[in-house]
């Protein structure tokens, strides 16, 4: 048993949380991770609140272990925030952008805070906040993010914000990763793209295969699935994907994308009710060349645990 700060603040058995990732990281997927020891979280993506009414009523009702929500800040509004907080979370993960207004509501419910965080200037503005437990994210994870690298990231953070909890999040898909996560400074990983091929994982069949296919090399950083959605989303935060045939035509073109998006957008938006890969985005981290297969999240955290339990003895026995 690896036992860290983020252990003993929820009282779990790992330290490993499920990235919640909009669309992926259901009820089900959440409790599954929870039940298995580690934190689950809820991906409320960009606030439809009949989806995550769903979601956290059977989060709630399969697993009696601490949980959470994820929200993307900017998007969120306090109506969101309150619905989140009324199933009553252990913890609410904010991310991408300014986290002050909404954390003093997380807070003022007396649920933990943690906040996605990209670069130092963001942790400290974490801390402003309250925040709890700061994820120090990497460039190299799947979905939304910015630049900046995760092995170089994650000790500039802890040194920022000591004492406050930092997790390590971006390129982490084993337990060799959550060890050199705990030997950075960070208390614990929060983890995606493994997730998302997971047999509880709401993405479609398809697009978990094609992560359990893929190299690091064939994903890329990119606005193009934002553009053609329609999605504002701010400076500097782009997303890594899966290249496929719709990034390869449009990226380095979407100022031609955006002139094009009404007719675009409803291509793209065909092509998601199709499960068509080659236009749809499948969202997927560097880490996708250690993912080998589809499992439960549960083998997958308990395989995860003791593979980094391992790496530690063994780093152990090199002093």
């Amino acid at each position: 048993m690896l036992r860290t700060a983020l252990t003993d603040m929820f009282g779990i058995e790992h330290p490993i949380v499920l990235a919640p990732m909009g669309g992926v990281s259901g009820g089900r997927l959440a409790a599954a991770v929870s039940n298995a020891g580690g934190l689950g979280l809820v991906g409320g993506g960009y606030g439809d609140s009949g989806w995550l009414s769903r979601e956290l009523s059977l989060v709630k009702s399969q697993t009696s272990h601490p949980w959470g929500v994820g929200l993307i800040t900017w998007s969120a509004d306090a109506s969101i925030v309150d619905l989140a907080l009324g199933y009553r979370p252990y913890a609410v993960m904010l991310s991408f952008g300014d986290p002050r207004p909404y954390g003093s509501i997380v807070k003022a419910a007396g649920c933990h805070l943690i906040c996605q965080v990209q670069d130092v200037a963001g942790a400290r503005l974490a801390l402003e906040a309250g925040a709890d437990v700061i994820v120090a994210q990497g460039t190299e994870a799947g979905g939304h993010g910015a630049g900046r690298s995760t092995l170089a990231l994650v000790p500039a953070v802890v040194d920022a914000v000591t004492p406050t909890t930092v997790l390590a999040a971006g390129g982490i898909a084993d337990g060799r990763g959550l060890a050199a996560a705990l030997m950075l400074g960070a208390q614990g990983a929060l983890i995606g793209t493994r997730f998302y091929a997971s047999k509880e994982a709401l993405g479609h069949p398809q697009a978990k295969r094609m992560i359990v296919d893929a190299r690091g090399e064939d994903t890329c950083r990119t606005t193009v699935f934002d553009v053609v959605r329609k999605l504002a989303w701010p400076q500097p935060y782009d997303g890594r994907a899966l290249r496929n045939g719709f990034v390869e035509r449009w990226r380095g073109r979407e100022e031609e994308l955006a002139a094009q998006v009404d007719t675009q957008y409803h291509v793209y938006a065909s092509a998601v009710q199709a499960a068509d890969h080659d236009v749809a985005v499948v969202w997927a981290g560097e880490g996708v060349d250690l993912i080998n297969g589809i499992e439960p999240a549960g083998d997958i955290v308990q395989r995860m645990a003791t593979e980094a339990t391992d790496r530690l003895r063994w780093g152990g026995r090199l002093a």
